[in-house]
């Protein structure tokens, strides 16, 4: 170490660790550009190593830098930890908390839910990310994330919230028009609705395949909210799961007999903020109103 260490500064080089880019990691810290480049300067000026290299897509860490946050990693969780306890078990619950999720759980079951944990706990200010995609926690790109499958790596910690069952379901509209399909092997005849393949931020949602091998989307997108749309509009048939179909009355199954697919969800959070009691409150929840709602999922 050649000079004095400023504790702080490690505060945005965990910020480009996580943003692996300099202007989002600016954003998320609420200062300039030219702030984040300096205050990591200093640091390594301070420790006499270099930290970070600029690569083709952002900034990479260093051997040195990889171990130093690290580091800085544990001491934010400890820093954390000792503000709660500090708080005292009966203080009110308090601080933000982000969530991911996909967009059919995100949106259409747990948004219309969370008001009950905000009147729990007024304090918390709850962020909830539905997008179709597979989220980084130890990038904090959430504290917490629903998942379709288990964390196979990482410092990940994951409980199964539930299974949950699909089917196929098609419009009145479309039906009536096109005819119900006798079975199975009439569906490569019908138009369909799916994912984008090469956008499938998870092999769980490849449903259409484990259907019928001769099925093709006509209409594809990255999302189950879009699909949903597309089906009431009566474009054609799509895998949905019930929770999402039960409150459509448009949609009326086909081929129930014949066509169901069971998935599962995952609450997943790092093992440094799970014991954090925001984190553990809106788990809870999670959890609770997941359970609570079997009879949605698994009709």
């Amino acid at each position: 170490m050649t000079g004095r260490l400023d504790w702080d500064d490690l505060r945005y080089l965990l910020a480009v660790s996580r943003a692996g880019r300099v202007s989002l990691a600016a954003k998320r810290l609420g200062v300039d550009h030219s702030t984040v480049i300096r205050r990591i300067g200093v640091l390594e000026e301070a420790l006499g190593a270099r930290l970070v290299d600029r690569g083709p897509t952002g900034y990479d860490l260093t051997d040195r830098g990889v171990t130093l946050v690290a580091a800085a990693e544990q001491m934010e969780t400890l820093t954390l930890g000792a503000l709660d306890q500090l708080a005292g078990a009966d203080a009110q619950i308090s601080g933000a908390v982000r969530i991911g999720a996909p967009d059919g759980f995100g949106s259409l079951f747990l948004a219309g839910r969370l008001g009950g944990l905000s009147a729990l706990h007024p304090g918390l200010e709850l962020q909830l990310v539905a997008m179709p995609r597979v989220f980084s926690l130890s990038k904090r790109e959430a504290d917490l994330a629903v998942s379709l499958s288990p964390p196979r790596s990482g410092r990940l910690v994951a409980s199964k919230l539930t299974d949950y069952h699909l089917g196929l379901y098609g419009a009145r509209g479309y039906l009536a028009a096109r005819g119900l399909p006798a079975g199975v092997d009439d569906l490569p005849a019908h138009t369909f609705i799916g994912y984008i393949e090469d956008l499938l931020y998870t092999p769980e949602l490849d449903y259409l395949a484990e259907i019928h091998p001769g099925i093709r989307a006509s209409f594809r997108s990255a999302g189950l909210i879009a699909q949903l749309q597309a089906a009431k509009s009566g474009f054609g048939l799509c895998v949905l799961p019930h929770f999402v179909a039960a409150g459509e009355p448009d949609l009326t199954r086909v081929l129930p007999g014949a066509i169901g697919l069971t998935r599962s969800f995952y609450l997943v959070t790092h093992s440094d903020l799970k014991d954090l009691p925001r984190i553990r409150a809106v788990s809870r929840f999670i959890t609770e109103e997941t359970r609570g709602a079997r009879a949605l999922f698994n009709p």
